[in-house]
């Protein structure tokens, strides 16, 4: 039977995937589940949650800093401005997920963020705003727990929303792994070290 914690060589005990590759170790400690209200970065979450559709988040990961490169930092403005020369241009590199329907998404998606920005003031505004209500939420974050958690009535919501919007890529389980990654939900094991309030 799968364990909920693991314990580190550093004697810390942590979320039962954080400890399968070193990637995986500094993104659950530095990143994973704190509150980030960036633009840039929650724009950049959603789309690689896109492109992670199929994928292991590992894979990702691996790849984050070319997906950097490729797409100028994830700049909202830049990436809206994008044409099919840039689509093609992203087919031919090696070092992204290069799924074209993906790829035309996240330009479209930066449009559509742009919008959403001149509606909202900001993408931070709009995201923090799909916290979800603590009767949504479980009251201990075990294995069992989490596997339940893969999309909720929240995060349905906001795929809804997203898509009425004209955002793609944005279902309702990329929208929670989404929520679970930029702190709008605090989905450590009970008992890991990063968990909020120990």
């Amino acid at each position: 039977m799968k364990k909920a914690l693991i314990r580190g060589e550093d004697g810390k005990n942590r979320c039962f995937w954080a400890n399968s590759d070193p990637l995986y170790l500094s993104y659950h400690d530095d990143e994973w589940g704190l509150p980030m209200h960036d633009d840039t970065r929650l724009f950049e979450k959603i789309c690689l949650e896109g492109f992670q559709a199929g994928l292991s988040w590992l894979t990702i990961l691996k790849k984050r800093e070319n997906f950097r490169k490729a797409f100028s930092g994830f700049q909202i403005e830049k990436v809206a401005r994008f044409n099919k020369r840039s689509v093609e241009r992203l087919l031919n590199d090696k070092g992204i997920v290069r799924h074209r329907g993906k790829i035309v998404s996240t330009i479209n998606n930066a449009q559509r963020a742009l919008e959403l920005i001149d509606e909202k003031g900001s993408l931070d505004a709009y995201f923090w705003d799909f916290v979800p209500p603590k009767n949504e939420r479980p009251q201990r974050i075990t294995l069992t727990t989490l596997k339940e958690l893969s999309q909720t009535q929240t995060s349905t919501a906001l795929s809804k929303d997203l898509k009425q919007r004209g955002w793609t890529f944005v279902g309702p389980t990329t929208a929670y792994a989404f929520m679970q990654a930029m702190g709008l939900v605090d989905d450590h094991m009970d008992g890991c070290e990063c968990k909020a309030g120990g």
